[in-house]
């Protein structure tokens, strides 16, 4: 397609007629086209999450050095953490930390002595039609059911093995 392109454009074509032609040809049919239509749809993502060997510091950071709007700090003994929610434009950022020896943060701390990327939390409309559909397509699942996330709201985590390693959140919005 670009060597057809570039023999037009070589040929003489003006600037704007070669500009049409590559919109034209750039246009491709949706993915999706022909296949019946999904029974839950993906959303926007809702939240990157950190994992922070000292949520104080970490806090502090994003507060009072970047000026960021923080929210309280949360424990959730039935994830094992504690959470900050640092508010963005488009996003939120979630800062996790242990709570209790069992906590799965603890393990990746004990791997990522500094902390880092936990995991992408993106939303969808039905939590329950996502994770069954995403199952009979052979993803993992962290858990057997859904359970209530930090906001309030069922969330399920995919396995990193069976999205390319990285651990992803669905939230219901």
């Amino acid at each position: 397609m670009a060597s057809v392109v570039l023999k037009v454009a070589v040929a003489g074509i003006s600037r704007c007629s070669r500009v049409s032609l590559l919109r034209a040809h750039s246009v491709t049919a949706p993915l999706h086209q022909g296949v019946p239509g999904s029974l839950w749809k993906l959303g926007k993502l809702n939240h990157i999450a950190i994992a922070v060997p000292d949520m104080e510091k970490a806090t502090a950071l994003y507060r009072d050095v970047l000026g960021a709007t923080v929210s309280d700090r949360v424990p959730l003994p039935e994830h094992g953490v504690y959470t900050v929610f640092v508010q963005l434009g488009n996003t939120k950022l979630e800062l996790l930390h242990p709570l209790g020896e069992k906590s799965p943060i603890s393990g990746f701390l004990q791997k990522n002595k500094s902390g880092g990327l936990h995991h992408i939390c993106i939303e969808v409309d039905d939590i329950n039609a996502a994770v069954a559909d995403l199952k009979a397509k052979n993803i993992r699942t962290l858990s057997e059911e859904p359970r209530i996330g930090a906001h309030g709201k069922l969330v399920m985590f995919l396995h990193p093995k069976d999205c390319d390693g990285v651990l992803v959140e669905l939230e219901e919005a």
